[in-house]
């Protein structure tokens, strides 16, 4: 899929997304709602999830695709860095990135959004692998951005 019509997918997908989270539910509903949608319109999404911190931890919310890590060890891995660095994350190749967790092999490649609550303190991230190489790009990232700014969350109620 070429950028402009990667583009125009997440315009679809934001469209789509803008309306279907209107509708009343919680907030986890909400952003279950968003892995499904971007889990099945994008097929080189392999792995579609949330991660949440959770009193200094980072465990896994909702998501599609094969089972997660549920608990992400503290500053490793992609999901970490984007946390504490502040900022979304591309990277081509995960085999790459030092201190990488591989919750599956089979992922290659993996982007992560922060999940920012209305106060703009980052409360998660949106993690998506693919199985291929380099399947993730600037285009991704905009759109991804895009639609984690339709939801407007003031906290995230996680009980054991």
């Amino acid at each position: 899929m070429n950028t402009k019509q990667k583009a125009g997918r997440y315009q679809r997908m934001h469209d789509q997304l803008k309306g279907l989270l209107k509708k009343p539910g919680n907030t986890l509903s909400k952003l279950a709602t968003i892995v499904a949608v971007l889990h099945h319109k994008m097929d080189y999404f392999f792995w579609t999830g949330f991660y949440f911190l959770d009193n200094g931890e980072l465990i896994a919310g909702p998501y599609q695709g094969p089972a997660a890590c549920q608990l992400l060890a503290k500053d490793t891995g992609v999901c970490w860095a984007s946390i504490n660095e502040q900022k979304s994350m591309v990277v081509t190749n995960v085999h790459e990135f030092p201190g990488h967790i591989a919750c599956d092999s089979r992922s290659n490649s993996e982007i992560v959004i922060p999940l920012r609550n209305t106060n703009d303190k980052i409360i998660g991230v949106l993690d998506v692998d693919s199985k291929d190489l380099a399947s993730f790009d600037e285009t991704d990232r905009e759109g991804l951005e895009k639609i984690l700014s339709l939801v407007q969350i003031k906290e995230i109620n996680i009980k054991s």
